[in-house]
C-alpha cells in the first residue's frame, strides 16, 4: 500500500525554487534514504511531507489515518521537566487513562453498593482502554529503546533543559520511535550516536512495521537499513532501487549512458543545424522559397525535441592537499600507565597508548568512556593523575574539534582565515573557493556558519599549517557525502600521522591502519580496518558464548556417569536415540564452524550463522541435559 506519493513537487523561497521536480511514493514496507548535498532540499521535502511547510506546484498524498513521526526541532518542555518525562511524553494519552484508573481505585475506597457498582463499571471500561492502547507494554517499550539508545537511570532523571544538544537530539529520537508512527521521518539520526547504538538502531529500524524515510550521510548506515534510494540533485529526484553501494554503481552507469545519449543528440543536433544552413544558403542563392520552409520544419524539429542535459560528471568540491613540509621522529606519542578521573569516577586507568609515524589510527568506544579526555590529554588540555604523556622530537599537532568554535564569533570568514594566515585579500579568496567559499560568501560571520561550513573552514586553515599530527574528533559529522570523500582522499594521501575519534564506519574502513578500542578503560588494538575489527568483535564474542571446550567437557560427565552406572536396559533405546540427535546436531554445528571460516570477511554472513549456531547450540544443550538426566 501507497504510504506517501509526491508528484511534480515545486518549492520556491522567495524568486528562488530549490524544488524543481520532486516525485517518488513510499509504501508500508520502503527503507529510503534521501541523499544529496547540503542545501539541496532534502530537509525541505521531509518539512513539506509533515504538513510543516507548503509548495507551490504539484501533488503530496498521504494515506489516510496515516501518523507521521519527524524531529523537526527540539521543543520547549518545562524547566523541571527529566528526560523521563519527555520520553513518557509518546504515552501521554495513555498515561492520562492510567491517572483516572488511580482516581477511581481511590474513589473506590469509600464507596458501596450502587456508587461501588457504578465506579467499577467505569473503571473497567478504562482498563480495557488501558489494555488496548499497550499501556501495561510502556514499562517493556521504554527499557527496550533506553537500553539501545544508552538512556541510563542517571541519564533518565536530568532535567532535560540542561543536556547538549546531541543528549536532546537522543531523547527525542527515543521519544519519537516510542510513538511507534506509521511513518517514521528521520533526519541524520546517527549524528550523536555511538557505534552500538547505531548498530541496534540499524536492526530496529530493519524490523520496524511501518515506512522510514531517512536523510544520512552515513554511508555505511545506508546500506545496512535502506533498500531504495532517492537522490535530490539541481532540484529534481531520482529513484535507485537498491542500498547506498548498489546507487553508486547503477549512478555510475546511468551517468555514462546519459552522456552517451547526450553527445549523441547533441551531434544528431548540430548535424540538423548545419542542413538547415545550407537550405537556407542554397533558397538565397536559388531564391527557392521551398528550401527556406525545408529548413524551418527541420528547426521546429530541433525546438520539439525532448532536450537531454548534459550530466553533471564534475561537481565542485574542496580542494585538499594536507601534503607536510616537516616530519616528525619515528616515535609520535607514547603514553605509559596513565590513570585519570574526575571526582571519584575513574575514566582511565593504567592506559597505555604508543603510535608511531605516518600511522593512521581509529579510537572507538562507547560515548562517555574518555576518547575525548584522551584527546584532550595529547593537547595538553588535561593534566593526568598517573602516568607518563610524552609526544615526540619534531611533531607539528593540527586539531579539528567537533564542535568547532572560533574566538571572535563576529569576524568574517575572510577575516578569520587572514588571522592564521596573513595574505593579501585576493589571495584568501582564491583560497577559500577552493573550499566552495565564494564571492560574497567570505563575508559572512563565522557565527552564522552551519556546522558544515565551519568544518570546511577549518580545514582550509589546518591545511595551510605546517603540521604533520592530525587530530580529528568526528570530523565527518557535519560533512555532505561528497565532501566526505574528498576528506577522505586527501587524509589517505598525508604522508604524516593521524589519530581520529568516529563513528563513521564508511570513514573508518577507509582510513584506519589501526583500530584502540576503549575495553575497561584500557585500550586494545586491532591491527586493521573497521571491517578486520569488526569480525575480530564478532570472533571474541563466539568463544565467549560458546566455549571451544562446552560440549567436550558434558559429553565426558555423561560417559563417565553411564560408565559408572553400568547402562539401564529400559532406558537403552531411549538413550540410544538422544545419542544420534545429538551426534546429527554436533555434525551441523561444526559444518556451521567451517562456514564461520570461510566468510570471514562478510559480517553480515557471519552474523547470520552465528546466530544459527547459537541456536544449534541451545538444541544441543537441552539434549545433553536431557541425555544426563536419562542416565542419572
Amino acid at each position: 500500500m501507497i504510504e506517501i506519493a509526491l508528484k511534480n513537487i515545486q518549492k520556491y523561497y522567495g524568486a528562488n525554487k530549490v524544488l524543481r521536480d520532486i516525485s517518488f511514493e513510499a509504501l508500508g514496507s520502503d527503507r529510503i534514504g534521501i541523499l544529496g548535498r547540503n542545501g539541496t532540499g532534502k530537509t525541505t521535502i521531509f518539512k513539506i511531507i509533515a504538513k510543516l511547510e507548503g509548495y507551490e506546484e504539484g501533488t503530496l498524498s498521504i494515506r489516510k489515518g496515516a501518523n507521521i513521526g519527524y524531529l523537526d526541532q527540539i521543543p520547549e518542555f518545562p524547566k523541571d521537566y527529566r528526560a523521563m518525562d519527555v520520553l513518557n511524553e509518546a504515552f501521554k494519552d495513555v498515561l492520562r487513562i492510567k491517572e483516572k484508573l488511580r482516581s477511581l481505585e481511590n474513589e473506590m475506597i469509600n464507596l458501596q453498593d450502587q456508587e461501588l457498582d457504578n465506579i467499577m463499571g467505569r473503571y473497567g471500561e478504562l482498563q480495557i482502554q488501558y489494555e488496548s492502547q499497550g499501556g501495561y507494554e510502556i514499562e517493556e517499550k521504554i527499557s527496550k529503546i533506553c537500553t539501545g539508545l544508552k538512556i541510563n537511570e542517571e541519564f533518565k532523571e536530568r532535567l532535560f533543559h540542561t543536556l547538549s544538544g546531541g543528549e536532546k537530539t537522543t531523547i527525542m529520537l527515543g521519544k519519537i520511535l516510542l510513538q511507534n508512527p506509521s511513518i517514521l521521518l528521520l533526519d541524520e539520526p546517527t549524528n550523536h550516536l555511538d557505534i552500538a547504538s547505531v548498530e541496534w538502531l540499524e536492526e530496529f529500524l530493519r524490523d520496524y512495521q511501518g515506512t522510514v524515510l531517512i536523510i544520512s550521510h552515513d554511508r555505511y548506515f545506508l546500506d545496512s537499513v535502506v533498500d531504495k534510494i532517492v537522490e535530490i540533485e539541481d532540484g529534481k529526484s531520482n529513484i535507485y532501487n537498491g542500498n547506498y553501494s548498489y546507487y553508486i554503481q547503477e549512478r555510475e552507469v546511468r551517468l555514462a549512458q546519459q552522456m552517451e545519449a547526450y553527445k549523441s543528440q547533441q551531434k544528431k543536433i548540430k548535424s540538423m543545424e548545419e542542413a538547415i544552413k545550407r537550405f537556407k544558403d542554397w533558397g538565397n542563392r536559388g531564391d527557392n522559397e521551398d528550401m527556406f520552409k525545408k529548413a524551418a520544419s527541420m528547426q521546429k524539429r530541433i525546438d520539439k525535441m525532448e532536450k537531454i542535459d548534459r550530466p553533471i560528471v564534475e561537481k565542485p568540491n574542496m580542494k585538499l592537499d594536507l601534503s607536510t613540509s616537516s616530519r616528525s621522529g619515528r616515535d609520535v606519542i607514547e603514553i605509559s600507565g596513565l590513570t585519570k578521573g574526575f571526582d571519584d569516577k575513574v575514566l582511565l586507568r593504567n592506559l597505555d597508548f604508543h603510535v608511531k609515524y605516518s600511522e593512521k589510527v581509529a579510537i572507538l568506544g562507547k560515548n562517555g568512556c574518555g576518547k575525548s579526555t584522551l584527546i584532550k590529554i595529547l593537547l595538553n588540555d588535561i593534566k593526568v593523575d598517573k602516568g607518563q604523556v610524552k609526544i615526540g622530537l619534531g611533531v607539528k599537532i593540527g586539531y579539528l574539534q567537533q564542535e568547532i568554535e572560533f574566538s571572535d564569533k563576529e569576524h568574517t570568514i575572510i577575516e578569520v582565515f587572514r588571522e592564521d594566515y596573513p595574505v593579501s585579500e585576493g589571495q584568501a579568496r582564491g583560497i577559500l573557493a577552493r573550499f566552495l567559499f565564494y564571492a560574497d560568501d567570505v563575508f559572512k560571520k563565522v557565527k552564522n556558519l552551519s556546522g558544515g561550513e565551519k568544518v570546511r573552514l577549518k580545514l582550509c586553515i589546518l591545511m595551510h599549517k605546517d603540521i604533520n599530527l592530525l587530530i580529528l574528533d568526528e570530523p565527518t559529522n557535519h560533512l555532505d557525502i561528497d565532501s566526505r570523500e574528498m576528506l577522505e582522499k586527501a587524509l589517505g594521501d598525508f604522508d604524516g600521522t593521524i589519530v581520529f575519534i568516529s563513528h563513521d564506519r564508511y570513514f573508518i574502513n577507509k582510513i584506519a591502519q589501526r583500530i584502540v578500542d576503549f575495553n575497561d578503560k584500557k585500550l586494545v588494538n586491532y591491527v586493521g580496518d573497521y571491517n578486520y575489527y569488526k569480525e575480530k568483535k564478532l570472533q571474541e564474542t563466539l568463544v565467549r558464548n560458546t566455549g571451544s571446550n562446552k560440549n567436550r567437557v558434558k559429553k565426558e560427565r555423561i560417559r563417565h556417569k553411564m560408565t559408572k552406572d553400568g547402562g539401564n536396559n529400559k532406558l537403552e533405546g531411549a538413550v540410544k536415540a538422544l545419542e544420534q540427535e545429538i551426534e546429527a546436531l554436533e555434525n551441523q554445528i561444526e559444518t556451521l564452524d567451517d562456514q564461520l571460516a570461510n566468510h570471514s570477511h562478510d559480517y553480515e554472513k557471519l552474523a547470520g550463522i552465528h546466530k544459527e549456531k547459537c541456536d544449534l547450540q541451545q538444541s544441543l544443550d537441552s539434549l545433553l541435559e536431557e541425555w544426563i538426566n536419562l542416565s542419572s
